[in-house]
């Protein structure tokens, strides 16, 4: 049963908000004309780096805990990972926006990008020696110019709320991968290309390597919801 462990993270994932999309409230399953194409581009651009990084030795996954199909190198898994996550993220994101329909942190928005750019790629011109740690910092930041020069601060305190939710069953899925509750890791990681500081089991880049994640699918989702609503009161 070792193998089906990270299909198994895959199911824990997705199952409650697969479950929840259809209810009264949220609603989640109304805005799937504009989650799929989000996930879809976000995994596309995931995927390619991740196809990089395994190909240079950055992580591997162990056959032990995954049932070994594989497309491009990497496994059936961490394909389904690029949609279940994702898919998760947002209906955390949804969720919250339904409960706290006034932005609590949306003050907080523009100084998180003020204060994040300039560390992550502070960090990223310190070590660029480690593939991890310098890419996944270089790229967060990119991704949070992006989505201010795209949104302005309009949907970032809703984001960094969805954020900081997110983080609990991100570091409980995560710390599963890495090894928190096995004996050997499901995802690898070469401790020579990032700073070999961990949250639990989860390395501390993960953290932000999730940010760019969950803030990619947000902005394409509510660019591709906003067109929608445009293209519904026009017709």
């Amino acid at each position: 049963m070792e193998k089906y462990l990270y299909l198994g993270v895959n199911a824990f994932a997705i199952s409650f908000p697969l479950l929840r999309s259809f209810e009264s409230k949220i609603q989640f399953a109304k805005k799937w004309g504009a989650l799929f194409p989000a996930i879809l581009i976000t995994a596309a651009f995931f995927l390619i780096w991740d196809h990089w990084f395994t190909v240079m030795g950055v992580w591997e996954f162990n056959p032990r805990y995954i049932l070994g199909i594989y497309f491009f190198d990497l496994p059936l898994e961490e394909w389904l990972f690029f949609i279940t996550v994702p898919f998760a993220c947002v209906f955390i994101y949804e969720v919250l926006n339904y409960f706290f329909p006034k932005d609590p942190l949306k003050d907080l928005g523009k100084p998180f990008v003020y204060v994040m750019v300039p560390f992550l790629i502070g960090l990223g011109l310190m070590h660029l020696d480690k593939w991890y740690t310098s890419v996944n910092f270089f790229i967060g930041a990119i991704a949070l110019v992006l989505h201010f020069l795209a949104f302005n601060d309009k949907y970032l305190g809703k984001f960094l709320f969805a954020y900081l939710v997110h983080l609990i069953p991100f570091l409980l899925c995560n710390g599963v991968l890495t090894g928190g509750l096995t004996e050997e890791p499901v995802v690898i990681y070469n401790n020579s290309e990032n700073l070999g500081i961990r949250i639990w089991t989860v390395p501390v880049e993960d953290t932000i390597y999730s940010m760019t994640l969950l803030l990619m699918n947000i902005s394409f989702f509510e660019k591709f919801r906003s067109q929608r609503t445009i293209q519904t009161v026009k017709s």
